[in-house]
C-alpha cells in the first residue's frame, strides 16, 4: 500500500517546464480515460506552487473533456490576483491542444474568526472494523460465476490503491438494492505522507472524487454502475471548501448524500470529518448519469 501511495506522491509532483506552466503524467494502468481526481489534484498542485504563505480554502472545477492517459497533461496557471489576505489562481489543463479541465482556486492567510460546525454522524463503526475494498469484493465474488466477472473488474480488484476506502454499508455491485441516496465512507492515504500541508490538501482533493457520485445511483440500483454499458457516467464539476487542518493519512469520514438526479445528471454533496469529529471539508459535485439509448 505504501508503494501505491508513493506513486501517487510522485504523480502529484509536477514538472515545472516554464514560469506558471507545469507538466503532469498519468499512471500506466490501461485506463480508458484519466481519473478525474488525478486531474483535480494535479491542477491544485500547479496552483499552489505559485502561492506562498497561504493555503487553499476553496476550489471550483469543471471537467471539460475526457483525459488521455497515454500522454502528459499540461497545466497553465493564471495568477489572477494576490491581495492582502487572499490569492486567486486559474488553472487550465490541456491535452492535444484543447482544454480538458478548468480550475479556479482561492488561497488564504491563516486568520481567526467565528467558529461553528455541523455535528459528525453518530454511531458510525470504526474503520478498522469494516472490510477493505479487496475483502468486500471477494465476498461478492463468492456468489458470482467467474465468467460473469468482466476482465476489467478483475484488474480493478488486483490494482494496488493509494487510498484505503471502507464503506460503512457495503454495496453489492452485481445486484444492488435500492437505497436512500446517502452513504458513509471512511478513507485515508494508504501509508504515511510527508508533513507538507499542501500535499495533504491535494491528496484529499484526489480522493474526494471517489465514491461521491455513487450516492446518486443508490436509489436506482444500477448494477456495476461505473462499468455498466447501459449508462454513461462522468464527473462534470467539483467544488470543495477547506475549513480546518487535517492529515490525509489519518481516517476521514466522508458523509455523502444526493439531493437530486435529473436531466441525465446526478448531484451529490459531502462533508468530511476527522475521527475526533472536526468538520474539515465540504464538497459538492454534479456528474453525468446518462442512459445509453438501445442498451
Amino acid at each position: 500500500m505504501q508503494s501505491a501511495l508513493d506513486n501517487l506522491i510522485k504523480l502529484l509532483d509536477l514538472e515545472e517546464i516554464e514560469v506558471n506552466v507545469f507538466r503532469g503524467r498519468s499512471p500506466q494502468e490501461k485506463r480508458q480515460r484519466v481519473f478525474g481526481g488525478q486531474v483535480a489534484g494535479q491542477a491544485l498542485v500547479a496552483a499552489a506552487r505559485t502561492v506562498e504563505g497561504r493555503r487553499v480554502h476553496s476550489l471550483h472545477a469543471y471537467f471539460l473533456r475526457a483525459g488521455d492517459p497515454s500522454i502528459p497533461i499540461l497545466y497553465e496557471v493564471d495568477r489572477i490576483r494576490d491581495g492582502t489576505s487572499f490569492s486567486t489562481r486559474r488553472v487550465v489543463a490541456i491535452q492535444h491542444g484543447r482544454a480538458i479541465f478548468h480550475l479556479s482556486a482561492s488561497f488564504q492567510i491563516p486568520e481567526q474568526g467565528l467558529d461553528h460546525q455541523l455535528e459528525m454522524p453518530k454511531d458510525v463503526p470504526d474503520p478498522e472494523s469494516l472490510p477493505t475494498f479487496q475483502e468486500r469484493f471477494d465476498r461478492m465474488l463468492e456468489r458470482v460465476p467467474a465468467q460473469q466477472v468482466p476482465g476489467e473488474m478483475r484488474r480493478w480488484r488486483e490494482r494496488e490503491r493509494p487510498i484505503d476506502v471502507r464503506l460503512v454499508e457495503s454495496v453489492n455491485y452485481w445486484q444492488p438494492q435500492k437505497r436512500e441516496p446517502r452513504q458513509l465512507v471512511w478513507f485515508r492515504a494508504a501509508g504515511r505522507l510527508p508533513d507538507d500541508p499542501m500535499l495533504h490538501d491535494c491528496v484529499v482533493a484526489y480522493a474526494s472524487d471517489m465514491t461521491l457520485l455513487d450516492a446518486a445511483t443508490l436509489p436506482h440500483a444500477i448494477p456495476l454502475a461505473w462499468m455498466n454499458p447501459a449508462f454513461q457516467m462522468a464527473s462534470l464539476d467539483h467544488a470543495m471548501w477547506f475549513h480546518r487542518d487535517f492529515r490525509a493519512d489519518e481516517w476521514i469520514l466522508y458523509a455523502q448524500e444526493s439531493p437530486s438526479s435529473s436531466q441525465a445528471c446526478g448531484f451529490a454533496t459531502g462533508n468530511l470529518f476527522t475521527r475526533d469529529g472536526r468538520l474539515i471539508i465540504s464538497v459538492a459535485q454534479e456528474g453525468l448519469i446518462r442512459p445509453v439509448p438501445g442498451r
